[in-house]
């Protein structure tokens, strides 16, 4: 489910474990945490040999994750082995799990995700936010949260944090929302305004939905561009498995990179960027479609039903996009380009003139592109995963609650 303990990263970094005899403890139980949870069931043994310990300080670890509740017995393995057959350990059922929660232009969700990764609760709130303050706005998220947590604890499962993810810039403090465009927020404590007792953690939309599409992304490469859309186009620079934040943790503003710098006005102050060419808003004008709760759905169906003027402003956006990803191609030279988000919906007629812009103007080989199959719910889950993957690094501090 997971990937190995090297390649883990939360969604806002911790503090390194101390390089003590307390320090190693604590590693050496998130060693044994990420290997059971990427290959598991396991036996004792299996887990020392994957890690290198003595199968003596292995159990001695595992005794201390059982009594946690962070791992479960499964019984002897299966038959068939030579000698005495060990217990099968895997991740548990119960326990800590992850409050994932998203703020959207048009919608509120909430999802809870147990150590297993398996989503155990979820609700949505379907309505505008934009031009909302944030209080109305997470007082309705705190509810829903609220909702699940409630329903979560009924299966065994209690919350171990919350992060949220918003479509906007997110000061490294991982709680102050700088400025959200679409949402018309600016300089917004959202931590203030959420749950101390989860804790909180909130990060950008598009930074959330590259993670999830690292961790739960089927042969995704470790270093790659992934683009969301919903009202606005975000995106997130992942390199050797590790998200590229910046100097301020800006990184990955493709929606705001000017197209044509003369180009009609941006809620950013900007002119001519890539949102006012291929934002969800852009692409409903040009197609003549009018506004719909299922926007995407409807452009999709239009499409595949042959209506041209529909057709002409995906293969725009398609083109506007990737005039934009080819200035970050060229700069980073990326492995490959992941569509994710509403864009993932709208693929089959955005690649082929997105990738004929990128082949034309890339001045390598021809960068590959490929479509998500989380679409737009990976910033949801990104959020929740990055909650379990803390556990995961350090069930230490989960093992001196218990």
């Amino acid at each position: 489910m997971t990937a190995p303990p090297h390649e883990a990263q939360p969604a806002r970094p911790g503090r390194a474990l101390p390089d003590t005899q307390q320090g190693m403890r604590r590693r050496n139980l998130s060693r044994v945490m990420h290997t059971v949870s990427a290959e598991g069931p396991l036996s004792r043994a299996a887990v020392a040999s994957r890690i290198g310990l003595t199968r003596a300080a292995v159990s001695t670890l595992v005794d201390e994750l059982i009594r946690s509740g962070l791992l479960e017995e499964l019984g002897p393995e299966r038959p068939g082995r030579v000698g005495r057959p060990g217990s099968a350990l895997a991740v548990s059922g119960q326990g800590p799990a992850g409050i994932g929660a998203e703020v959207g232009v048009d919608h509120l969700a909430v999802c809870a995700v147990d150590l297993r990764g398996r989503v155990r609760a979820r609700a949505v709130r379907y309505g505008s936010n934009r031009g909302r303050s944030p209080e109305p706005v997470l007082e309705q998220l705190t509810g829903l949260v609220r909702q699940v947590v409630s329903q979560a604890e009924t299966e065994g499962l209690w919350p171990a944090g919350l992060a949220v993810a918003v479509p906007g810039l997110v000061a490294r403090d991982g709680r102050t929302v700088v400025r959200a465009p679409n949402l018309d927020w600016h300089d917004a404590d959202l931590g203030a305004l959420l749950p101390a007792d989860l804790p909180p953690t909130v990060d950008n939309e598009a930074n959330f939905g590259a993670l999830a599409e690292l961790w739960l992304g089927d042969g995704t490469p470790r270093d790659f561009l992934h683009v969301s859309a919903e009202i606005g186009i975000g995106a997130a620079v992942v390199f050797d498995g590790r998200l590229l934040r910046g100097t301020r943790g800006f990184a990955g503003e493709l929606g705001h990179v000017p197209v044509h710098p003369d180009g009609p006005g941006c809620a950013c102050g900007g002119r001519g960027c890539l949102e006012q060419y291929a934002g969800e808003k852009a692409v409903l004008r040009a197609a003549g479609v009018e506004p719909g709760e299922d926007r995407v759905g409807l452009l999709a169906d239009r499409a595949a039903e042959g209506d041209e003027d529909v057709r002409r402003a995906l293969r725009e956006a398609g083109t506007a996009l990737g005039i934009a990803l080819t200035g970050a191609v060229n700069l980073l030279d990326p492995e490959g380009v992941v569509l994710g988000g509403a864009l993932a919906g709208l693929a089959p007629w955005l690649l082929p003139s997105l990738r004929d812009e990128l082949a034309r103007r890339t001045a390598g080989p021809a960068c590959p592109v490929a479509v998500s199959e989380l679409g737009p719910q990976g910033p949801l889950l990104g959020a929740a995963h990055s909650v379990v993957r803390a556990v995961l690094d350090d069930p230490g501090a989960v093992a001196e609650r218990a």
